[in-house]
């Protein structure tokens, strides 16, 4: 099969991949009839689009729990908006926080409270980079190696760093969560959740109506070990009933934006 030009092979192999299958740079190339480097660059395209994840040999269908930052940040911004102005009214004067990897989070940065004496630590490089913009905030960055899908660091440099604070309020990000609590898509980073879990006197989550009920490879904690979670108006009678019955210690409804 002979598809030209590059953008219409590109197209057909995204195809593909949104149908859920995975793909071969060998077998591509002797399909298409190009060379295996023509391939790749294909690939890190798409993988740069959020649209698979790169494998040794070929690449990946991604999942919603497992785009990258990159490409989950411009999506559904009145719904995160929503999330986050109602998280905003949680904060207290001169609190530490700490804003974990996420793109509601990251929304949530927009809506801190001016001149409140509140410092930010966060492991998210689109977050720190939010932060620094605000004149009024004070910015802690934990290092280590960025992971493009986290979109942040979770590795054992990061750990560390988390392990030495305090913080008085968690913004933990989440893949999922149902009766079975809070879940993240990688292991590295239901990890670090524990962890930054363990570390924060109260914990926060904002939760998309999308990731009520749904499933997650990692357990990052019970919803009793949750403070608040942060769900939208469009959350029905009965998965708030759920998460009651499940032991959720609190929920707030945010507003449509």
């Amino acid at each position: 099969m002979i598809v030209d030009p590059p953008n219409a092979r590109r197209d057909a192999i995204a195809a593909r991949l949104a149908g859920g299958q995975p793909v071969s740079a060998g077998a591509l190339a002797a399909e298409f009839a190009v060379s295996e480097d023509a391939i790749r660059r294909d690939l890190r395209a798409l993988a740069a689009e959020g649209k698979c994840r790169r494998v040794y040999g070929g690449a990946l269908p991604v999942s919603p729990i497992s785009a990258p930052m990159a490409a989950r940040i411009a999506g559904d911004q009145g719904h995160k908006h929503a999330l986050a102005r109602a998280a905003a009214t949680t904060i207290r004067p001169g609190e530490f926080l700490f804003l974990d990897s996420g793109s509601t989070n990251l929304a949530l940065v927009e809506f801190l409270p001016e001149d409140k004496d509140l410092t930010i630590a966060t492991n998210a490089i689109d977050i720190a980079a939010a932060v620094l913009r605000r004149q009024d905030l004070k910015l802690i960055l934990l290092g280590g190696e960025a992971d493009p899908i986290i979109g942040g660091c979770v590795d054992a440099v990061a750990l560390q760093a988390l392990m030495q604070m305090r913080f008085d309020r968690a913004f933990i990000g989440a893949c999922s969560v149902s009766e079975d609590g809070v879940g993240a898509a990688q292991l590295a980073d239901a990890t670090f959740k524990r962890a930054l879990v363990a570390r924060a006197a109260r914990t926060v989550a904002l939760i998309a109506s999308d990731k009520l009920g749904r499933a997650a490879p990692h357990q990052v904690a019970a919803l009793g070990q949750i403070d608040l979670l942060v769900v939208e108006a469009s959350a029905s009678a009965v998965q708030r009933a759920a998460l009651d019955a499940a032991g959720c210690r609190g929920i707030l409804i945010a507003d449509p934006a």
